[in-house]
């Protein structure tokens, strides 16, 4: 039997506990439970799943399908497992929440959008494992670009001090090496060995490779010439009787990326030609032995080509439609930095600078910065009004980055591209500060700089370039900001798993709080009156509506000495929990109440309190009455999976409800149809730290209202 270890944490218990991570196929949660489906459900351990401190109990169903109740906790743990190491690959697919799974088929239905989600999917998470190193690597430049703004240091000059040259360093390392570190990632996305992906980047970055670059006429077979458009010298090796173009990859992320995707197919096609015995070693062994050259004779310089064709056409396009330019610049760059394919165009400023004593790109190019930088705003405006700490911290180190440091790095691999909805928003206010630049003559400048607040004073005119990059940041902001970043499913779900968890922190800091006082009234409630919850959940059901050993005691009394009464969400009959269809339910896993056969689908607030819960779907609400009790209201069984449908929610998370206000609109019809029972069920779930609950009018017809629920405290 798995026992849970006290130096692991409760996800991986859970997730050893159904098999491991090549066990599952599918996870999603309702309001309570976490939804496996498994490859195989006799490899689940419910011992070891039952003893867990968090788990309130397991359910087996038919189809390798696992339920584990988990409680009002269960969006933290489901994010938990999520985020696990073990779940972000190998053999089964990535769990996924409801509204992925429900955008999941919808992608399918579309069909030639796939191929496009598919890219955004590679480049985010080829990107994503790095935000730390970007962040860290820009709030560094943001440093120094202050620093230089106010004079204090001239950071770009060519005879700066060996400090200045070693804090280059310390943020250029990310930089130049990111080839590396996304070739790492890229082959991890790709399911196959990350190091393999890494060594073969790293061999056309070693020194033995760049020490070429400067070999003409010192080594053997090494020529070079000099670009006439972008003045950059240009090598070329023989190597093997081949001619192979040189190039510094420092930064060039188009290559990894292309590598890696061409480094998959050899990878796993070798894989399935060697024994797996001798894999470890033959597998990477000809993976380096074929992709080493490939990239170094076709990749690498496809990669450059490109860059360097879009230099020249710019170049070009600049000189003959200037206004077409300011515009294409702004709208190309989104494109442009995600594949690296931008730093050739540094080589095209710098030698704007040095022939014509100014350069023309660097002006419309702040359109899109600042249109980067504005989008991300909008997406910190939304992260406060929605209380996502994550997302806010992300996107206050970007925003720090790009507006004080010009870096659009951490902005595109952190959120822009993980967020497709952020793209077209972004592109709208690259339009329209390109077309300010453009319509109003132009911007230029006579230095090299990263576009930020701290560099405005390099452009000319100063006034067209502020009025561009001010319009362009907040239409992107403005429209990022009204439109959301997420689709509207995906919202009400993260908002569902917010307010799960602010429940859950509330809940725990007044129980700190209560804790002294309440024990000995607690204890002493305890000696006269048992605890009905889900220590008495082998209890027959008519035994629990009675109560004590002792006899029935009447309605009436019970009420008078009840510190609160849950009434009926619904009309209908009232049914004992053991009748109510549900394994979780009858074993008081989820707290002791009833069950209401309703009538109509009017569904209103059984107590007076704050929703702590609504569910995304509208099936569950979970609602925190006087003296943190709280109460599940969940309607019909296995509704999660209608996805919404039938189920019109008058209320919201945060909303403060009397008792018999209206929470939602309900078609019965269309529950019973989909196949599912109509049964609406109400529960305390905290019901094993109360005195007493006791349920009421049981085997009755009651109006909505009526109490059918006694708490104690």
């Amino acid at each position: 039997m798995n026992t849970p270890s006290s130096n692991t944490s409760e996800a991986e218990d859970i997730v050893r506990g159904v098999g491991g991570p090549a066990n599952i196929e599918s996870l999603t949660h309702c309001a309570t439970r976490l939804r496996f489906q498994l490859h195989d459900a006799e490899q689940v351990d419910r011992t070891a799943l039952d003893a867990l401190p968090g788990v309130m109990g397991t359910v087996p169903q038919s189809g390798d399908r696992f339920q584990v109740v988990i409680g009002g906790a269960v969006a933290g743990v489901y994010s938990q497992i999520m985020n696990l190491p073990s779940m972000s690959g190998g053999p089964a697919p990535r769990p996924q929440s409801d509204a992925e799974v429900k955008a999941a088929i919808r992608a399918k239905g579309r069909g030639r959008f796939a191929w496009l989600d598919n890219v955004f999917e590679y480049l985010s998470d080829s990107f994503r494992p790095l935000m730390g190193v970007l962040l860290g690597a820009s709030l560094i430049v943001a440093i120094v670009s202050a620093l230089d703004a106010f004079g204090v240091i001239d950071y770009y000059a060519d005879d700066k001090s060996a400090t200045w040259v070693f804090v280059d360093a310390m943020w250029r390392s990310v930089l130049y090496f990111l080839p590396i570190m996304v070739a790492y990632n890229a082959a991890k996305k790709l399911q196959i060995d990350p190091w393999v992906g890494a060594a073969v980047m790293a061999a056309v970055m070693t020194p033995n490779y760049t020490g070429m670059l400067s070999g003409a006429g010192t080594i053997p077979g090494v020529t070079c010439t000099t670009n006439a458009t972008l003045g950059t010298e240009q090598c070329t090796a023989t190597v093997f009787g081949l001619p192979m173009q040189l190039n510094d990859y420092g930064g060039q992320v188009f290559v990894p990326l292309l590598m890696v995707a061409l480094l998959a197919l050899v990878y796993k096609g070798l894989a399935k030609i060697f024994p797996a015995n001798v894999q470890l070693v033959f597998v990477p062994f000809f993976s380096m032995l074929v992709m080493i050259p490939v990239t170094a004779f076709l990749i690498g310089p496809l990669g450059i080509w490109a860059g360097n064709g879009i230099g020249a056409g710019l170049a070009w396009l600049n000189g003959n439609a200037p206004i077409v330019f300011a515009v294409v610049i702004p709208l190309l760059y989104p494109f442009l930095v995600p594949l690296g394919l931008h730093w050739p165009l540094n080589a095209l400023m710098l030698q704007n600078i040095n022939t014509l004593g100014y350069d023309f790109i660097q002006g419309p190019m702040g359109a899109w910065n600042f249109a980067c930088f504005g989008a991300t705003a909008g997406v910190l405006l939304l992260s406060l009004r929605h209380r996502e700490p994550e997302m806010r911290q992300t996107a206050t180190g970007a925003l720090a980055a790009g507006l004080f440091g010009g870096i659009s790095e951490p902005s595109l691999y952190g959120i822009h591209l993980r967020f497709k909805r952020i793209y077209p928003r972004m592109l709208v206010g690259c339009l329209v500060g390109g077309l300010i630049v453009g319509l109003l003559g132009g911007v230029d400048t006579s230095a090299f700089a990263f576009t930020s607040l701290l560099t405005i004073p390099v452009f000319d005119p100063i006034p067209v370039y502020v009025i561009a990059i001010a319009a362009a940041f907040v239409t992107a902001m403005v429209l990022v900001y009204f439109s959301d970043y997420m689709p509207r499913e995906q919202r009400a779900a993260a908002n569902a798993a917010r307010d799960l968890r602010e429940a859950d922190e509330r809940a725990a800091a007044t129980a700190a709080s209560e804790s002294s006082g309440s024990a000995t009234s607690t204890t002493s409630a305890t000696t006269t009156a048992p605890v009905v919850g889900a220590a008495t959940a082998t209890t027959d059901g008519a035994d629990a509506a009675a109560g004590t050993a002792g006899g029935a005691a009447p309605t009436a009394t019970l009420l008078a000495e009840a510190d609160l009464e849950i009434v009926s969400p619904v009309a209908g009959r009232v049914l004992d929990l053991d009748d109510a269809g549900d394994p979780v339910f009858a074993s008081r896993a989820l707290g002791e109440g009833v069950g209401v056969e309703p009538a109509d689908g009017t569904v209103l607030a059984p107590l007076d309190g704050e929703l702590i819960t609504v569910a995304g779907t509208g099936h569950a609400f979970g609602i925190r009455g006087a003296g943190g009790v709280e109460v599940l209201v969940h309607v019909g069984i296995d509704t999660v999976q209608m996805n919404g449908e039938g189920f019109d929610v008058r209320v919201e998370a945060g909303q403060q409800v009397r008792a018999g206000d209206l929470l939602a609109e309900v078609d019965l019809a269309a529950i019973r149809a989909a196949g599912h029972p109509a049964l609406t069920l109400v529960t305390v779930i905290n019901t094993a730290s109360l005195a007493e609950v006791r349920p009421l009018a049981v085997g009755e017809q009651v109006a909505a209202g009526a109490p059918v629920v006694a708490v104690r405290r």
